[in-house]
């Protein structure tokens, strides 16, 4: 079926935060998970799998902390969703397949840029000023 749950809903509200500190220096993910209201200990089980995999690499110590492995531009949603929850409509068959196909064709398109991308449009969508 098309599900996406909270683990990649977690891991790409994490990545775009990472993607916004500009890469330079590690960042902490006690810091993440306090920027994005996300479990800790949860966070923590998201990234050894995104190490893993090589989304993220890791830096032990004092100043250690996670960074992006690759430029946020080049990892898609679609890598991140299939990663954590399984194949994206695996098993659909009929009109749920060809909508599993258009949500990986869309995810696919999406990058954690885009992602970072439309957080700061709607955060600046939902500013005003007097």
């Amino acid at each position: 079926m098309i599900t996406i749950s909270t683990k990649s809903r977690y891991a790409l509200a994490a990545l775009s935060e990472l993607a916004s500190s500009g890469g330079e220096q590690p960042v902490p993910i006690g810091e993440l998970a306090r920027r994005r209201d996300i479990p800790a200990q949860f966070l923590e089980q998201l990234f050894a799998t995104l190490r893993r995999a090589g989304i993220l690499t890791s830096q032990r110590g004092v100043k250690g902390g996670y960074r992006l492995a690759r430029a946020p531009a080049e990892i898609t949603v679609l890598e991140i969703v299939e990663l954590l929850d399984g194949e994206l409509g695996a098993g659909a068959e009929g009109v749920l397949r060809d909508a599993a196909l258009a949500a990986r064709d869309v995810l696919a398109r999406a990058s954690i840029a885009d992602v970072l991308e439309r957080e700061r449009r709607a955060a600046g969508a939902a500013m005003y000023y007097i």
